[in-house]
């Protein structure tokens, strides 16, 4: 198969969001952002001091992005309230999901967060989380999760959905398709969710449903490994999950995302992670630190996309559904060309 390079790279960088060191500027964001031609770039702790600086530091990026003539970045951030918030004070500081008991409770943490991420330059949540946690379950998710059942979770989220996005800030709804049972952290460890899909589809898959339907801009998969799902691979992996369920079953056509591949849960070698992530129709591969394995990531995937003629079909869909999303969000998204 005769592919360009160019359209190789473009595409494989595409299909990858990830993070880096340091609060400006530099030689890894431009080798991120002008090398591997990423699609985006998340935000952490190590990256953030002050407004001004962040305001700085994505105003830099985006004008690098435009220099190298990419699409412009998504620019991410776990902005969820409470246990899991990047930016503090001068932010304004939510109590987090379990104190959200209204949807006026929602729509003023949904208003007030996209205003302020919009203002440093922020366009993607990675919120609101979706899962539920069943009565008497000590979950590793219950200070992250908004309370009540399906029907509650639901109202809740889509009012957080609908507000951040009507604001011009992306949302992205996770865990799918629900980590809400589960009692270990997939930061340190796979967690196994022994349970059946039909048992899912009754509960905790109803926000991702209604999710789809308030048309969020992404969902990201979890870790977790549900056997009776798939019994080879957890759900960020999963052929299944990504492309069976959550696409085919569901008919969401959003973006798809894995959760951060550097964490724990994460047993495979990043070569294998890649091929699974391309053969599950997942948009975009999270790998949230600087090291070898983006380069290795970028590596595979123009690797795969130039052997394999499925991937390189499905990777199109891919690419056409992420320039769809910034498009709409964004500015100049049919800039693709590489960095001279």
């Amino acid at each position: 198969m005769d592919r360009g390079i160019i359209n190789q790279k473009v595409m494989a960088g595409q299909r990858l969001m990830l993070g880096f060191d340091g609060i400006e500027l530099n030689e890894d964001l431009k080798h991120i952002i002008g090398d591997i031609k990423a699609c985006g770039i998340i935000l952490f702790k190590r990256n953030i001091e002050t407004p001004e600086q962040v305001t700085s530091l994505c105003e830099a990026c985006q004008d690098y992005a435009r220099l190298c003539g990419i699409p412009p970045l998504f620019i991410a951030v776990d902005q969820e309230g409470g246990t899991v918030a990047r930016f503090k004070e001068p932010f304004t500081v939510f109590r987090g999901n379990p104190f959200i008991e209204s949807v006026q409770d929602a729509r003023n943490f949904a208003s007030i967060t996209a205003d302020e991420l919009k203002q440093v330059g922020i366009n993607m949540n990675f919120a609101p989380v979706l899962d539920i946690v069943p009565e008497g379950v000590d979950s590793i998710m219950k200070d992250r999760v908004f309370k009540g059942g399906a029907e509650q979770v639901s109202t809740l989220g889509m009012e957080v959905i609908h507000t951040l996005q009507e604001n011009g800030i992306m949302a992205v709804a996770k865990h799918f398709p629900g980590i809400g049972r589960t009692l270990k952290d997939s930061h340190f460890r796979l967690p196994v969710l022994d349970i059946d899909l039909e048992t899912l589809r009754q509960s905790d898959m109803i926000p991702f449903v209604a999710a789809k339907n308030e048309g969020v801009s992404g969902i990201m998969l979890s870790h977790i490994s549900y056997p009776q799902l798939d019994s080879l691979w957890q759900a960020s992996l999963s052929p299944f999950i990504g492309n069976g369920l959550l696409r085919s079953q569901m008919g969401y056509d959003g973006l798809v995302m894995t959760d951060d591949l550097d964490m724990k849960a994460i047993q495979h070698d990043m070569k294998t992670c890649i091929r699974q992530v391309l053969k599950s129709g997942i948009d975009m591969a999270l790998i949230c630190h600087k090291g070898p394995d983006i380069d290795k990531a970028s590596h595979e995937i123009i690797s795969l996309l130039n052997e394999d003629e499925t991937l390189y079909g499905m990777g199109e869909k891919s690419v056409e559904r992420i320039l769809r999303i910034k498009k709409k969000y964004l500015q100049n998204p049919d800039l693709i060309y590489s960095c001279s």
